[in-house]
């Protein structure tokens, strides 16, 4: 009899070991990690009549499933030159990546700083693509992606 019970409780250990695996590996996406971000041709105002410089940024995304897409969770981005924004959110739909922070601009307004780009789900990379603020005083930027992890 003791037998058939660890018989019996080292298969369903096995079998719940297996069924724990794939929300283990859920939590580690394939997008979870850093990435270096290059802002280039910047212009701001209304016009777009205010140039501005190169700034370099690290990406860190935790991708969980959080936000109700297979590709999505929180977003933290970092410069040694503008600050951090934390508790943004990003989602991978298609092919392509949103990130989105909510800021708020000198004069008050609720803004938005967004990251938009190429993204193929199969191996975690990110191609060039935008990144601005919405709202207050406007600017937007090309954003060119390093390796992952590369920051």
């Amino acid at each position: 009899m003791i037998r058939n019970i660890s018989t019996l409780m080292a298969t369903a250990l096995a079998i719940l070991t297996f069924a724990l695996t794939p929300s283990v590996a859920k939590a580690q996406g394939v997008f979870t990690g850093n990435y270096p971000v290059l802002e280039t041709e910047v212009k701001a105002g209304i016009a777009g009549n205010i140039k501005g410089g190169n700034e370099a940024f690290c990406l860190m995304l935790t991708d969980d499933g959080s936000f109700g897409r297979p590709h999505s969770g929180t977003a933290t981005l970092e410069s040694s030159d503008s600050g951090t924004l934390s508790g943004g959110e990003f989602y991978v739909i298609g092919k392509m990546i949103f990130v989105n922070f909510g800021v708020g601009s000198e004069t008050g307004e609720d803004a938005g700083f967004v990251i938009v780009a190429p993204a193929n789900p199969s191996n975690g990379t990110i191609g060039t693509g935008v990144m601005g603020l919405t709202g207050g005083v406007p600017s937007s930027g090309l954003a060119t992606f390093g390796e992952k992890n590369g920051c």
